[in-house]
């Protein structure tokens, strides 16, 4: 449980951008940050690329049991770990803070708040936050980790 810091600093990273994003930044009017970078608000009441958003409600209920299964899953994978599994240890405590960032935002506002867009002239990656950065990297860790063969250590390879 030694990677649990990484996933606590992910959440208050995250919950304190999307706060100051919510407070200075009015809904849906881009600021321009850097080419291809603005600082746009959005909320976001589906899943990733807003799937179920306009499903009538019930899917925060969902979306809330499913994070609260999979953060619960991801403890439980990351007590089994050996100090070994560094990488591993870090991309489970990254996809955990990013799901329990995301979380806290549907049970308290009924919403995520979204606030990072990336662009290529007209085109518009959908809108991000940090939990969700979080989550990406996570799982890329996780392939990376996997590609290197480091869960078979403790298998007697």
């Amino acid at each position: 449980m030694r990677w649990l810091w990484i996933s606590l600093l992910v959440v208050v990273v995250d919950q304190a951008t999307k706060l100051a994003a919510d407070a200075w930044l009015a809904y849906h009017r881009p600021v321009a940050v850097a080419p291809m970078f603005n600082l746009t608000l959005s909320y976001n009441r589906g899943a990733a690329f807003s799937f179920l958003a306009d499903a009538g409600g019930w899917q925060r209920w969902f979306f809330l049991a499913l994070a609260g299964v999979i953060s619960a899953v991801l403890v439980a994978w990351m007590r089994r770990l050996s100090p070994r599994q560094r990488i591993t240890g870090m991309a489970l405590a990254l996809v955990l803070g990013g799901a329990v960032g995301n979380l806290i935002d549907r049970a308290v506002y009924g919403h995520v708040i979204d606030f990072l867009d990336v662009y290529y002239e007209r085109w518009h990656w959908p809108t991000f936050n940090v939990a969700d950065s979080a989550i990406t990297l996570g799982v890329a860790l996780l392939f990376f980790g996997a590609l290197r063969g480091e869960g078979n250590e403790d298998r007697g390879r």
